[in-house]
């Protein structure tokens, strides 16, 4: 092996080497005959031939003895194809591949280590060597492979550059007799001795201060002169021999880390290499050529720690020059360095962070370093958390700098959330750079969803993109602004950066041949999320005239705009502009003032209808927000628009088949807040069939059908659907409706609402609502008993007359029933035709209301039980019902706990009733009240009129206030 590894330092000296060995062995064996070297290697091959055959026709059939002498007769072949080769001349020795193959088959059966090894440690010098170290040494295992003993000649080898010289042999002349090492800058003195030239000129300065004359050190003769002489010509030896040394102790390493037998053997191996790396660039070279480079390259997966750091650290000199790094890029250190980047060792994460950091200098290898699976976000983590390691946070900020000059990795980078070098690039690049990161940007935000936080500089370059006439940068521009404006905290730097003009120009002003409309639809969509974000519409300018978003201009262009033959996205991004204004005040009259002067409100309904669902939830949620102050415009635009009306009832039919969505609850929330007594809208939506199909709604989430209740639109589309069942109650002057309301028996429906387990407070209140309109109309509805006939004689019948008679009778009373008379209306009352809430026992779920912590609740169940009450019925016998239910009671908590001026007045309207008409039991109950004065006068004091006008009566009764209605008697005297 030692001789493999040399072959390649100098041709010259292994010629040399090689022919003093060749002779030796020539001596030891009997010299054949010139002549007959060209037949003897023939010869030799056709008896291996020979024999070898012999062994693969009889394998099974051979004794021992057989085998024993063929393996004999090949060991002759082989030493006397050894004696032949042997025997070739020096000058036949002229390539290096032919003395290779002499080496390699003089080495075979090792004829040759003995004397090459014994000449080789007699001629070593006795000095004084480069480095030792207790550990095993790889010269050890180099030993052990060749000889029996660790012996040779009574040499031991401690460290590797002994065995380089103890190829590359050593002479005395190399040695300067003052320092006994190697000699790097000799001289010569006056007395012909050579030394190292500072080591000479400090033993001259010890005779500076004295008067004695200079002595050489070695021959102790006085010198005239301190002239130092260069001896050039051994300078050129040294440095020759350190040349040729160097390079054998690369070879001997490089077999070491070939080899690994031991942990030992490699770290001892990396040693060497790197005190090799470090003097001179061209053992740098030597290295890379013989394949160093890349057997410590497999040393980065060794699960050895110590070889894994030392590794790196030769690394990071040998990737200093190009082909180094070259060399890594071909194999799979990178993502073994990158590993290494996560390990819990100090010393090891720096040497890997400084040996990527020094690869990253390479422009060959950005891309690899940056396509590296977890390099970009394990470095960004890094540099992030500086605080756990500085250092390493320091380095991996240099070389995330350097993958910047690779725009590729800047996307990576952004993909990690390590965006400034995106930014930055993006605001000082060049055009062509712009446009290759606002790509990047826009490819990372549809992709990934990111949430970036962008600065003034990037918000400034991304608007100028959006006027510059390149159609492509300006589509990039405006899909990047919209996302970026989508970021709430990104919305106050847009506007402060210029945005709303530039955006505002695009829809009314800016008009570019050939470009499609979805252009205005992105600058709508980045206007809406800006004005969705909270900005004060009311200070934001939209132009250089001064007009800001709330003006009326900006709101008569955005309502012009609104086109059914529009894009949809362009139409749903002005609703959603419209939609935010109308959160505040000033906006939402402007709005409601252009609709209605320019009849804007049909193209709104008929947006309702769009197949896009998104479209189609923001113009219901808009017309929602303006039916309260145009609600009988938009209900007549409803009820215009053709097929408007049955749309919506199909929608509320939809939503009882299939899960429950946002567009079917904001439908059906709209037909509940627009007025309930347009007649017109009301009557439409009972021939439309909506009456069943609420009814099929109600009952369904009453039962708790999973698909629907789960929604989290269920609440609303609930409180919808009672909503809009309760306005049909308030057009029962309506026969058509009146009709409706009698056939599916409103009163029954809504007491169930009263208690029923899908009821909301809003339900409640609904359907307290409802009952009551019912109630109002039940004195009217509810007919007087029919008079009693006079029964005729009875005439004498035979017995089959009186049976037919019996017969018949019995039948007529089972078709009718006894009718039962309503003590409070005075005449035959049912729930479903006279709506009576104390046959529909709708009371008692009334007055469980009043205990509703919900003001709203409370007021409308009052409202429903004041309908009992009124003067048109029987007032007496609704308060003994009442009374009987503790109406007192429930009152007057309500009372205690809630104020308020309609409930107020209501609340005293009942107790009033009670105190007027109520027996005994029930004035106790009242006057007693401790709270009932206080209430009393704090709504005389701060009520309105008719609260003032109900407290003023209950007090007067109280005898609290004086009775002006009184007839007083004048007295004379």
């Amino acid at each position: 092996m030692l001789l493999v590894v040399s072959g390649d330092v100098r041709q010259q000296n292994f010629n040399e080497s090689g022919a003093a060995i060749m002779e030796r062995q020539t001596a030891r064996r009997t010299p054949s005959s010139v002549t007959q070297m060209p037949e003897f290697p023939p010869a030799c091959v056709n008896l291996a031939k020979d024999l070898t055959a012999r062994c693969r026709a009889r394998a099974l059939q051979l004794t021992d003895d057989e085998i024993l002498s063929i393996t004999q007769d090949l060991e002759s072949v082989i030493e006397n194809l050894c004696d032949y080769i042997g025997r070739v001349p020096t000058s036949a020795l002229g390539s290096n591949a032919y003395t290779d193959g002499a080496v390699k088959a003089l080495s075979v059966r090792g004829f040759l280590e003995d004397d090459m090894l014994t000449n080789a440690v007699n001629s070593m010098p006795n000095r004084k060597y480069f480095h030792d170290s207790n550990m095993p040494r790889l010269v050890e295992f180099l030993q052990g492979m060749y000889h029996e003993s660790d012996e040779f000649g009574g040499h031991l080898f401690s460290s590797l550059p002994e065995v380089s010289e103890y190829i590359e042999p050593l002479y005395d002349a190399l040695f300067c007799p003052l320092t006994n090492q190697v000699m790097t800058d000799p001289v010569l003195t006056e007395s012909g001795v050579t030394y190292e030239r500072r080591a000479i000129e400090e033993h001259f300065e010890r005779f500076a201060d004295s008067s004695e004359n200079v002595i050489c050190p070695v021959t102790k003769m006085p010198l005239q002169s301190k002239t130092l002489m260069n001896n050039a010509s051994l300078k050129s030896v040294i440095a020759e021999w350190t040349m040729r040394n160097e390079a054998m102790r690369i070879r001997i390493a490089r077999t070491a880390l070939s080899l690994s037998s031991t942990e030992a053997m490699v770290l001892e191996a990396i040693h060497e290499l790197k005190s090799l790396a470090k003097l001179r660039g061209k053992n740098r070279e030597q290295m890379h050529k013989i394949g160093v480079t890349r057997l410590l390259a497999r040393l980065l997966d060794n699960h050895n720690v110590q070889i894994r750091h030392s590794a790196l650290e030769l690394l990071c000199f040998l990737v200093e020059d190009e082909e180094g790094k070259d060399i890594i890029g071909k194999t799979k250190a990178i993502a073994r360095t990158i590993k290494l980047l996560s390990t819990n060792g100090t010393d090891e994460r720096h040497a890997a962070i400084s040996f990527l950091l020094e690869l990253s200098k390479s422009q060959l290898l950005l891309e690899d370093i940056g396509s590296t699976a977890g390099s970009i976000l394990i470095l960004t983590t890094m540099r992030i958390n500086d605080s756990d390691d500085p250092i390493a946070a320091q380095k991996a900020g240099e070389v995330l700098k350097n993958l910047e000059k690779c725009s590729k990795n800047i996307k990576y980078m952004a993909e990690s959330g390590y965006l400034e070098p995106l930014q930055s690039h993006l605001v000082e690049g060049s055009e062509e750079m712009q446009m290759e990161m606002v790509g990047y940007l826009a490819e990372l935000i549809q992709e990934q969803e990111l949430t970036i936080d962008i600065n003034g500089s990037t918000s400034g370059v991304l608007i100028k993109m959006v006027h510059s006439c390149n159609t492509v940068a300006r589509k990039a521009a405006l899909d990047v602004l919209v996302q970026l404006s989508s970021h709430r905290p990104n919305s106050k730097t847009l506007v402060e950066a210029g945005v709303v003009p530039v955006m505002v120009e695009e829809l009314f002003i800016r008009k570019v041949d050939d470009e499609p409309l979805s252009y205005k639809a992105m600058a709508a969509a980045v206007l809406a999320n800006v004005v969705e974000s909270g900005i004060d519409p009311d200070t934001t300018v939209v132009n250089k005239e001064g007009h800001v978003l709330t003006s009326k201009y900006s709101i008569y262009n955005f309502v012009h705009m609104l086109k059914c033959f529009m894009p949809d996205e362009l139409n749903l991004s002005i609703i959603r502009v419209l939609l935010a204004l109308t959160a505040h005040a000033k906006p939402l009259a402007a709005v409601v003032s252009v609709v209605r002067e320019n009849h804007r409100g049909h193209s709104i309904v008929e947006l309702m209808s769009s197949w896009t669902e998104a479209l189609g939830v923001a113009s219901t949620r808009l017309l929602i927000t303006l039916s309260a102050h145009m609600g009988h415009t938009i209900a007549e635009r409803l009820c215009k628009t053709q097929g408007q009306p049955r749309r919506l009832v199909r929608s509320i039919v939809r939503a009882g088949r299939a899960a429950i969505t946002e567009r079917h609850a904001a439908a059906v929330t709209l037909l509940s807040r627009l007025p309930y007594r347009n007649v017109s809208l009301n009557l439409a939506l009972v021939q439309e069939g909506a009456v069943p199909a609420i009814l099929r709604g109600i009952e369904e989430m009453g039962s708790g059908a999973a698909r629907m209740t789960t929604s989290r639109h269920a609440a609303p589309y609930m409180e919808g659907l009672v909503g809009t069942l309760v306005r049909l109650t308030a057009t029962l002057y309506n026969p058509d409706v009146l009709k409706a309301a009698m056939d599916h028996d409103f009163a029954s429906v809504l007491t169930a609402l009263l208690a029923g387990a899908a009821g909301s407070g809003e339900v409640q209140r609904l359907a307290a609502v409802g009952l009551e309109n019912l109630s109002y109309h039940s004195i009217k509805l509810s007919r007087p008993p029919p008079p009693p006939e006079d029964e005729p004689r009875p005439k004498k019948m035979t017995i089959l007359k009186r049976l037919k008679d019996a017969r018949v009778h019995n039948h007529s009373s089972s078709k009718n029933p006894p009718l039962n008379v309503c003590p409070v209306h005075r005449g035959v009352c049912t729930p479903a035709t006279t709506f009576c809430l104390l046959e529909a026992g709708a009371v008692e779920g009334l007055l469980a209301c009043l205990e509703n912590d919900d003001a709203r609740v409370v007021d409308a169940a009052l409202g429903a039980l004041c309908t009992l009450v009124d003067d048109r019925v029987d007032v007496e016998k609704a308060v003994v019902a009442l009374a009987g239910q503790g109406a007192a009671r429930r009152v007057l908590a309500a009372l205690r706990q809630h104020r308020g001026n309609s409930l107020w007045h209501r609340c005293f309207s009942v107790v009033e009733k009670l105190l007027v008409h109520g027996d005994d039991v029930c004035v106790r109950e009242v006057t007693g009240d401790r709270m009932l004065p206080t209430a009393l006068v704090s709504a005389f004091h701060r009520g309105d009129a008719n609260a003032k006008q109900a407290a003023e009566s209950i007090l007067r009764r109280l005898h609290k206030m004086p009775d002006y209605s009184a007839t007083y008697m004048s007295v004379e005297f």
